[in-house]
């Protein structure tokens, strides 16, 4: 099954540079690039009116020329490139949602046409990263550019949520020929003499974290051999800030949707939810695909 990597399109700005990294991402993956744009009927959505008066919605013309535009843009940028473009009747959050069910990738940009000014991450854009049924790659424009060769990193906890984030993230490494850098957040060490009991409280999260880190080394050494592998523990305030700093060097960030302090209800825990927000680099959602 050859799925595609999809990619909402608005014509904003932020649509237009996610564009760009799902086309990238197409063809590390040697698939198809599928830019989507969800329409709705003028008269708005959610408004209390009769249906016969306002008929079945229809594409706009307008959005097939921008659609098309984008299309053939990046079909000239980036040889090699397969490019199809749809439109489908339905708000962008819940198109995207959808179509997540047959991609191999989703690409959304951390605001589109309907984005609020103070979100760093639309209410779309969030919408997708939560409850997509695949992994979801979430760009922001007005990050600094990083070189495609700065490493991927994985945030560890020893969840199974990170773990399916290690897996992505060595195949993501491997597909980019970076190294792979595995992450673990502890505590902050402390600058004053500390009881006897919170020394062995910290030499316990220290054996944790190498135990983790090893075990997460194993894995992607036994799918990845040739791949550089490396281990990295950070000590910060929380886990969301430790990732968040140490994004600062890399080309992506891949983080499991939630951790080992995740509440089952929620389909995008807390650290992920701010590293999303504030990371200095793409972050990739690790979402399992359907079971075909």
């Amino acid at each position: 099954m050859n799925r595609p990597v999809v990619v909402g399109v608005d014509g904003s700005p932020s649509s237009l540079v996610a564009a760009e990294h799902a086309a990238s991402a197409a063809l590390l993956r040697s698939r198809p690039l599928l830019l989507v744009h969800g329409y709705l009927h003028p008269r708005g959505y959610g408004v209390p009116v009769n249906p016969y008066d306002i008929g079945v919605p229809v594409p706009s013309e307008e959005a097939q020329k921008m659609l098309e535009r984008t299309a053939a843009d990046l079909a000239d940028r980036w040889p090699g490139l397969v490019v199809e473009v749809r439109q489908v009747a339905g708000g962008p959050g819940i198109t995207m949602v959808e179509e997540s069910r047959g991609a191999e990738l989703v690409v959304v940009g951390s605001r589109g046409l309907g984005g609020f000014a103070g979100l760093l991450l639309g209410s779309v854009g969030a919408q997708v990263a939560a409850h997509a049924h695949c992994p979801v790659l979430v760009v922001r424009p007005d990050a600094p550019p990083i070189p495609m060769d700065a490493p991927v990193l994985v945030g560890v906890d020893g969840s199974e949520s990170s773990r399916l984030a290690v897996g992505y993230g060595g195949d993501e490494a491997a597909l980019r020929d970076v190294p792979l850098v595995l992450v673990h957040v502890g505590p902050p060490n402390g600058h004053r003499a500390v009881p006897e009991e919170i020394e062995e409280s910290q030499a316990a999260y220290q054996a944790e974290a190498v135990r983790l880190l090893a075990d997460a080394s194993t894995t992607v050494r036994a799918a990845h051999p040739d791949l550089v592998v490396r281990e990295h523990p950070v000590r910060a305030a929380g886990a969301a800030q430790g990732l968040i700093e140490a994004s600062g060097t890399a080309s992506l960030l891949v983080v499991g949707t939630r951790g080992r302090a995740g509440f089952t209800g929620l389909l995008l825990g807390s650290v992920s939810q701010a590293v999303i927000q504030h990371a200095h680099c793409p972050v990739l959602v690790a979402h399992p695909h359907p079971v075909s």
